[in-house]
């Protein structure tokens, strides 16, 4: 099997499972689950990352290319290795984007409106997940409710910041850096998208003038082709007719 074959068959799976762990851990986060909950939560946590660490072991088997693959994949590896990384594990939620670029169709505006709502949303709220589990059990915290660190997680990605909530600890800083870092370059996908799509349509126009102003032409280049063809014919016919 090769190693494309293998994506293509675990996408959905893939996407299942970030779905099971989104929904674990937003409950663990948001329902400040404790006792026999928390542990079902952990325990479920703990298996999407078994299969998690298979994906990265199974592709860098089938990789053509396996230390090729591992330079270029090292934040697989630290997503996989580092419980400290794990919210990232969220970001395999890409597939869902995949699944409505298909959607919506093959239109320039149907991809940006996709991916731009998509990605925001999915940042907006892994953000606010991430940085409440780390601080609404810190001293002098700001954010203590989901209400709050979706509030914060909108202004800060879309770089407004405000000031009235923020991050009191080392990762919420962390992940507060990540969700600005992030809303930079989903503006500047979008506006590279929007520049690349005016490049296109004003080449598309250019071409469109050209063909208009050379059709006229070519109209009466044929027609005169068609008149001096009509005129040579005359001729050899008025030369027949005097040959004795």
């Amino acid at each position: 099997m090769t190693q494309q074959r293998y994506r293509d068959l675990a996408e959905w799976p893939l996407m299942a499972t970030a779905l099971v762990f989104l929904a674990a851990y937003a409950w663990q986060v948001i329902g400040r689950a404790d006792g026999s909950t928390a542990a079902l939560l952990e325990a479920v946590m703990w298996a999407t990352w078994v299969i998690f660490a298979l994906d990265y072991a199974v592709n860098l088997w089938l990789a053509r290319d396996r230390w090729d693959w591992f330079v270029r994949n090292l934040h697989e590896l630290l997503i996989v290795a580092l419980p400290f990384f794990r919210p990232l594990r969220l970001l395999r939620l890409v597939t869902l984007l995949s699944v409505l670029h298909r959607t919506v169709g093959e239109t320039f505006r149907g991809r940006v409106a996709t991916y731009v709502a998509g990605s925001a949303a999915m940042l907006i709220f892994v953000g606010a997940l991430a940085v409440l589990d780390v601080e609404q059990a810190a001293p002098d915290a700001k954010i203590v409710t989901f209400g709050d660190a979706l509030w914060w997680a909108i202004t800060t990605i879309t770089t407004v910041g405000y000031g009235d909530l923020f991050p009191v600890t080392p990762i919420g800083r962390l992940v507060a850096a990540a969700l600005m870092m992030s809303g930079i370059a989903v503006l500047g996908v979008v506006t590279a998208s929007i520049a690349s799509w005016l490049v296109q349509r004003v080449e598309d126009t250019a071409e469109t003038v050209a063909e208009a102003v050379e059709e006229p032409v070519r109209t009466e280049v044929a027609e005169l082709v068609a008149e001096v063809a009509s005129l040579r014919r005359e001729i050899a016919e008025l030369k027949e007719e005097r040959m004795p």
